[in-house]
């Protein structure tokens, strides 16, 4: 099947990214779409928010050439069944879920690659690390033996002046600067995933290597 309208979306926000890898957020996105988005239109990176929706789709999206990734709230007691899906947990907001992701990693002897979620609005109905939390946060998650912390996410508050986005997003290009690229392993190019379909185009402004678009691409979810 032929989805002229993905192409052309992925076409335009690649052009809008720089050099920001692009992550396909594909919540509610059949397997159909997104086959066609990586092997037609050479997306590497797809992420998945919520553990079933992975877990119905998995037989079919493990097979194509690209990287899955959780970017979803993640609660401990769904680690064990995504453990050994995918390459990078976005949303580590808590000591106690790093806990349990070394657990269950360490129990398939892999290490699971991790970013260090930031709470970058203090909003009390979000996850992540408040701001002042962070140093502290990220030196604690760098002592598991089966975590490996290559970088930080962060979710804006809803800005309805898009100029607003660049305060969040120069904040915690700092945060990621002091406390994420000295310390990340030489092997990986440290990652801060931040901006998301309709604050892209600023993240990329304030330094983010990674968009988590979906929307922007697909179209309104269901």
């Amino acid at each position: 099947m032929d989805y002229p309208e993905i192409k052309s979306n992925i076409e335009r926000i690649r052009s809008e990214a720089g050099k920001a890898e692009l992550l396909l957020a594909t919540k509610t996105v059949d397997c159909d779409r997104i086959e066609y988005a990586v092997k037609e239109c050479g997306v590497k990176y797809i992420g998945e928010n919520r553990v079933q929706e992975l877990l119905e789709k998995y037989d079919r999206i493990k097979a194509l050439p690209c990287e899955i990734h959780f970017i979803g709230t993640l609660q401990k007691n769904k680690v064990k069944y995504i453990i050994d899906k995918v390459s990078l947990i976005h949303s580590v907001g808590s000591i106690s879920l790093c806990e349990e992701i070394d657990k269950q990693a360490g129990k398939r002897g892999i290490v699971m690659n991790v970013l260090c979620e930031v709470n970058i609005g203090c909003e009390e109905n979000k996850s992540g690390f408040l701001p002042d939390e962070v140093p502290e946060a990220y030196e604690k998650m760098c002592s598991f033996a089966h975590v490996n912390p290559i970088g930080m996410m962060t979710m804006a508050p809803v800005c309805q002046n898009k100029s607003d986005y660049l305060k969040y997003f120069t904040k915690t290009y700092r945060l990621f600067i002091d406390n994420c690229t000295k310390k990340v392993d030489n092997i990986y190019k440290p990652v801060l995933s931040m901006g998301m379909s309709d604050s892209y185009r600023e993240a990329v402004e304030c330094g983010s290597t990674m968009i988590r678009v979906g929307s922007a691409v697909f179209g309104k979810r269901n």
